[in-house]
């Protein structure tokens, strides 16, 4: 029976790569988000490749980096299918290695427990180009995992996660339901559930599928 369903935010929970809309306030989009894709993909490490996006982003006004993160497209299905996963007694949580101002704003909105993200660094009311926080590395999404399934109690094979990119692989180590979700190669070859439709909603098809 499962408890712990984690969710990636960026291209999962929400339609979209955060840092490249910010990018493209600066005309920056395609620059930004070569450079996010590499990273999904696995061929560039997560950590360095946040640090390069993030430098790009010096001097955004915070007040534009807020009203972006409060306007972002969620992902069809989202709220539907945390509600069911609620229902059905388990936690949801949203890890990311985007940014808190995204994913701490969307936490009543789409109804998940609690978000784990990284905080950008402002000074002045613009950003700095620094970063810090929860998700900073290609391993912290598993690190934190096996963290949460301590403190709440949670074996590997009562855990769910999800995600599309490359820095979701520490996390799928370490749960018994390992769902890519219009996912990149690496991580589809993880996976036992493949979900190639923008609806997650069919994370809860899969499920009754399993139970037959």
């Amino acid at each position: 029976m499962l408890k712990l369903a984690i969710f990636d935010f960026d291209s999962t929970l929400m339609d979209g790569e955060t840092i490249d809309f910010f990018a493209e306030e600066l005309g920056l989009g395609k620059e930004v988000s070569f450079i996010t894709e590499e990273a999904m993909s696995g061929r560039l490490d997560f950590f360095e490749s946040l640090q390069q996006r993030v430098k790009l982003l010096e001097g955004l006004e915070y007040s534009v980096v807020e009203k972006i993160s409060h306007n972002l497209p969620y992902m069809k299905g989202a709220i539907e299918t945390i509600g069911e996963l609620k229902k059905r007694g388990m936690r949801v949580v949203c890890f990311s290695g985007g940014f808190r101002s995204a994913t701490s704003y969307a936490k009543d909105i789409l109804g998940y427990d609690a978000d784990f993200s990284n905080v950008l660094h402002q000074k002045d009311k613009k950003l700095t180009g620094l970063v810090g926080g929860d998700m900073m590395f290609g391993f912290s999404k598993g690190d934190m995992l096996q963290r949460l399934q301590n403190l709440l109690g949670v074996k590997e094979d009562e855990t769910l996660v999800c995600g599309d990119g490359a820095n979701d692989l520490s996390m799928f180590a370490h749960a018994g339901v390992r769902v890519a979700f219009c996912a990149r190669e690496i991580l589809q070859k993880e996976a036992n559930i493949i979900i190639k439709e923008k609806n997650l909603t069919r994370i809860l098809d899969e499920l009754e599928k399993e139970k037959q």
